[in-house]
């Protein structure tokens, strides 16, 4: 079960002085769908989830499905720390029409490895949408060893990981037990290459918010299995890369979304405003990468 290969751009919500810009929010969903992208997320650590009210979340979520009408799968972010609210809220996206839910590992209380395996069954047994389990242990505390990923990736209902642990080995080595099972989605920009060379079916990815059809061309590349350009493409993309993570995301990326006019520089506390050193930073980064 494949939910899609490629590039998935993981979205920024925009906010105004009121909630969220819808207004803001539907001329972004179409800028990425006319650069062929070929997934979108909602609601994921890009899209400040966190600070969202359910009513929020829910509309916001609602009116993604709505407007892409099927052209391209809309993934939803619907994870938490508390299985039984994860299980809850899952249902609510699943009678949206979401097309895959993004299941973070839990965080703060965390868990053990067998922990990670009871909370993700208990997860795909209380829904039929596909889940695409979500490892960002810098964030949460919590890593999926490849090991436990093989476990529960023989669940029908769990069709992905995206991985976004930073380490290249326990990628590759998650796609090895995988293969056959579920599908490895790169989390990190600068590894998407790479990781695809090994079998990594796509990224799910913060830079495609700003330049969605180069991201979507350097894995078309890869999946076609040209990775000589793919690679001149990443190693292009590189430095923008590490310039939309030179404060924690989505502030550097929502800074350079608003430079090009798309949305309002406007994120919730405790996320601040990029400083002006990283700013004229990012503002470089990105006039280089475009010339």
């Amino acid at each position: 079960m494949s939910i899609f290969k490629g590039c998935a751009t993981a979205l920024v919500t925009p906010f105004d002085e009121t909630g969220v810009d819808f207004y803001s929010f539907e001329r972004f969903l179409d800028f990425q769908l006319e650069n062929g992208i070929d997934a979108l997320v909602v609601l994921g650590t890009t899209g400040e989830s966190a600070t969202m009210t359910e009513e929020e979340k829910i509309r916001t979520a609602d009116f993604a499905i709505k407007h892409v009408r099927g052209r391209v799968p809309v993934i939803v972010g619907t994870g938490s720390n508390n299985t039984r609210e994860v299980v809850r809220y899952s249902r609510i996206i699943e009678s949206l029409g979401a097309d895959a839910l993004l299941v973070v590992t839990p965080f703060y209380n965390k868990c053990t490895q067998n922990g990670l395996i009871e909370h993700y069954l208990t997860v795909a047994d209380a829904v039929k949408t596909p889940i695409v389990c979500y490892n960002v242990p810098t964030r949460t505390g919590v890593n999926i060893l490849p090991e436990t990923f093989r476990t529960i990736a023989g669940h029908k209902n769990i069709c992905a990981i995206k991985e976004a642990s930073g380490n290249i080995e326990q990628i590759s080595e998650t796609i090895r037990l995988s293969q056959g099972l579920a599908e490895v989605i790169s989390g990190d920009d600068g590894l998407t290459v790479p990781s695809m060379c090994m079998g990594a079916t796509g990224v799910i990815s913060v830079a495609s918010n700003v330049f969605p059809s180069f991201v979507r061309e350097m894995t078309a590349l890869a999946l076609k299995g040209d990775f000589d350009n793919a690679s001149k493409m990443q190693l292009k993309l590189n430095p923008l890369v590490k310039g939309l993570f030179c404060e924690v995301n989505p502030i550097p990326v929502k800074y350079a979304l608003s430079k090009l006019g798309y949305i309002k520089n406007i994120l919730r506390l405790p996320l601040t405003p990029v400083t002006k050193a990283d700013s004229d930073k990012i503002d470089t980064l990105m006039n280089d990468f475009i010339n």
